[in-house]
């Protein structure tokens, strides 16, 4: 059976930058006279390894609260702008018009759209009236692992066609002045925007394809991470430690998947991995007994962009191709469920 191989990988971002010494200062401004223990969690902010991140609102736009009209507004516009651009990257890096788009896969879980994004777009893009959408929702961080795994299934089903994946996400817009919890105060130290769209073909060859997917959903951990949802928008839920988390029972669950696979992790040359935050990167450097330091991209990534969600690891999986794949890659993600997603890349030179 023909495997899907990658034809092109894109990435963007919004047009503000934060720094997080800004964002920083703004929330001690927000939070600080308001939540009596800022003061004992404002470390994180430093703690996170983020230099900088991007939003698609002006910084002054996060400092006033908002509801869910305005947010839905702002990721409506944001989220169709950066989809255009990054989609059109990457055709641009295929050569490829979007009229030769047979399969757009769409993963979003900071907003929602109904009609979805890729019809939104559909005429700015230049999709075929017959093109074939996939919209998934509520993957969170893994849908960068999960989208690139369904994408390569449908374009693996029809071998020649075309499959477009992008993964837009707009955590920004989940900023709430109103929770004052540590939950909260973590996303807003972590999470930025962004976009990456990968175009994947079976049939012809290509020096990175996809070998095989697998995932691994823990019972009883739906309050590991997630949304809540009230009457000003979402709300983030991080109950429990995902640092212990993924030290406890990351590889376990690895290898299930990479046995089912009939691979080993010593068949893995090379890990890339989503990176939660600086602590999150240390524990899988742990748990998969990698030397401190080996999650270089993990680490460049989260300083320039922040947590981004689900498009974070295939920012990485960029980097990683242009310095150069080894032959087989295992790109791993985790996200709301509590789930471990995985996608194993074979590269010929």
């Amino acid at each position: 059976m023909h495997t899907a191989a990658l034809v092109s990988l894109a990435t963007s971002v919004p047009p503000h930058t934060f720094l997080q010494k800004d964002v920083l200062a703004a929330a001690w401004d927000v939070f600080g006279s308001r939540f009596p223990d800022f003061e004992r969690f404002a470390s994180i902010f430093t703690n996170t390894g983020i230099v900088k991140r991007h939003g698609v609102k002006p910084f002054e736009w996060y400092l006033e609260p908002r509801g869910w009209p305005e947010r839905t507004a702002a990721f409506l516009e944001g989220a169709e702008a950066l989809f255009v651009e990054v989609a059109g990257k990457a055709l641009a890096n295929a050569g490829l018009a979007a009229t030769d788009i047979d399969t757009v896969v769409t993963v979003c879980s900071t907003g929602i759209a109904t009609p979805s994004l890729d019809a939104r777009v559909a005429r700015r893009i230049g999709f075929r009236s017959d093109v074939a959408r996939v919209p998934v929702f509520g993957l969170g961080c893994a849908g960068g692992a999960s989208g690139l795994s369904i994408a390569s299934r449908l374009a693996q089903a029809r071998p020649g066609s075309n499959v477009l994946l992008v993964a837009v996400e707009l955590c920004s817009l989940a900023l709430r002045h109103d929770e004052l919890t540590k939950a909260n105060i973590v996303a807003v130290s972590l999470f930025g925007d962004g976009a990456a769209a990968v175009i994947l073909r079976a049939g012809d060859g290509g020096a990175t394809r996809i070998e095989q997917c697998g995932e691994h959903l823990w019972p009883d951990t739906t309050d590991v991470m997630g949304w809540s949802v009230d009457p000003q928008g979402f709300g983030v839920i991080l109950r429990r430690t995902i640092p212990e988390f993924v030290a406890q029972n990351l590889k376990p669950a690895l290898l299930q998947i990479l046995g089912r696979m009939q691979l080993s992790l010593d068949d893995i040359d090379q890990f890339i991995c989503h990176p939660g935050g600086a602590k999150v990167i240390q524990a899988l450097e742990t748990t998969l007994k990698l030397d401190q330091g080996t999650l270089e991209h993990e680490r460049q990534v989260i300083a320039d962009y922040g947590n981004m969600s689900s498009p974070t690891v295939l920012f990485i999986l960029e980097r990683a191709r242009a310095r150069g794949l080894p032959p087989r890659s295992l790109l791993t993600a985790l996200g709301p469920g509590f789930t471990a997603s995985c996608v194993s890349l074979r590269h010929a030179a």
